[in-house]
């Protein structure tokens, strides 16, 4: 496998990267995790536009589904003629919840260029990926992924609080993205996002082997976050997240 950081800014998009939208490929077939607020620009840096065989949204905050609308546009408007229909695998509302974002009628909605498919909490396949997900701890309806093939494992967080299922997700992962949101703090909201630290006490309670630490907030100083995962207790690799950060695995 292989993944390529599309962009990697938490809640918005910041001044170094646009929000979350991660890129795996193997035998050819390339995939999306999230298509967040600017990551339609950053993604025609690494990718042809029109080369993508599947998109998977971790859940619908602005931040990891809205330039679904911008990539509508593009699929559905192409001067060549529309470009053919990819699934799309999301809550069960996104179908509706897309077409709002771009105030269009529900029916068609964004199905002309997008195959809306329902995720569910377990196992199924994805072109040559086998995917697992869960339901994490936030406030609306929120999956975490855990992406297998040929042996190699790559963990993806979505947005979450503490969770036993996100470590179950990650077990033995390769490579872990994980949300790092919050700094150490006092008084953190609870079952919304996991500080830098608490990342890394997923990723050792996983036994994961590098963990990558995502959904940096622009107002944050990333560097922070690195030390307070390096205090956590994890012996594995920790990077910052940051576009163009290819893994091969």
């Amino acid at each position: 496998m292989r993944v390529t950081v599309i962009g990697c800014s938490g809640s918005f998009p910041g001044p170094e990267s646009p929000a979350s939208c991660y890129l795996i490929q193997a035998d050819g077939f390339s995939m999306l995790l999230d298509l967040g607020s600017g990551a339609l620009g950053s993604l025609q840096r690494f990718h042809p536009l029109y080369g993508i065989d599947a998109i998977c949204l971790s859940h619908l905050h602005p931040d990891h589904c809205h330039d679904m609308c911008g990539y509508w546009v593009a699929r559905r408007y192409r001067p060549e003629g529309m470009a053919p229909r990819i699934p799309v695998h999301g809550p069960a509302v996104t179908p509706r919840r897309m077409a709002e974002a771009y105030d269009l009628p529900p029916d068609p909605g964004m199905s002309e260029a997008f195959d809306f498919q329902a995720l569910r909490a377990g196992p199924y396949e994805i072109g040559p990926f086998r995917v697992t997900t869960a339901l994490m701890s936030h406030p609306i309806e929120a999956y975490g992924f855990r992406i297998e093939h040929e042996g190699k494992v790559v963990a993806y967080s979505g947005d979450t609080g503490e969770s036993d299922a996100l470590v179950e997700l990650a077990r033995d992962a390769d490579l872990f993205l994980c949300e790092a949101s919050f700094l150490d703090a006092p008084n953190l909201p609870p079952d919304l996002h996991l500080t830098a630290r608490e990342a890394g006490e997923h990723a050792a309670r996983a036994g994961a082997d590098r963990l990558v630490l995502t959904h940096l907030v622009p107002w944050n100083d990333a560097d922070q976050s690195l030390v307070e995962a390096k205090g956590s207790g994890f012996g594995g690799t920790i990077d910052l997240a940051h576009v163009g950060a290819v893994y091969e695995l």
